[in-house]
């Protein structure tokens, strides 16, 4: 989020919910905002006080981010993909008609795309990367081999509210 508002010359607003990722944030993207805040109740920022909003394998709460979007604003949501760490955890569920469905009152969906990856990565390097998600851990040590990260992206447009 931060490359990415760095690249487009605009402010960027951060928010998790735990403070080591946001101290992390803070300090390695010192120039944009970060707040430590449960965006799953609500997004401590004004109404329409945003143009785009990205929420990255998050928890979604489609009435704060129409609340805190303009009304011709954008929202990128990355969905982990049922392939996403499959060597870890096997095939996941497809959580994209679920979110499209939770956002069509209030969104219209303008895009949808896969990016997937792999990387060989260290029995340390996964380890770190299973502590550093919210899924549970293996119950087998971690073997070295390669992993798939993969995300289903969804960019919606704000729907507008009836007058």
């Amino acid at each position: 989020m931060a490359n990415l508002a760095t690249q487009s010359n605009c402010q960027a607003h951060g928010i998790d919910i735990s403070l080591p990722a946001v101290a992390a944030a803070a300090k390695r993207y010192p120039a944009h905002t970060w707040v430590v805040a449960n965006a799953d109740r609500f997004i401590p920022y004004a109404d329409h006080s945003f143009t785009k909003a990205m929420s990255l394998t998050a928890r979604l709460n489609p009435d704060e981010f129409h609340r805190v979007l303009h009304p011709e604003g954008q929202l990128l949501i990355a969905l982990p993909a049922p392939d996403d760490l499959i060597q870890l955890r096997g095939t996941g569920r497809d959580r994209v008609p679920r979110t499209i469905e939770t956002f069509a009152p209030k969104f219209t969906l303008a895009a949808r795309h896969r990016a997937t990856t792999q990387a060989n990565l260290s029995a340390d390097a996964i380890t770190d990367l299973l502590l550093s998600i919210y899924r549970p851990l293996q119950s087998k040590p971690p073997q070295p081999g390669p992993v798939t990260f993969s995300l289903d992206l969804l960019l919606f447009n704000t729907r507008q509210s009836p007058a």
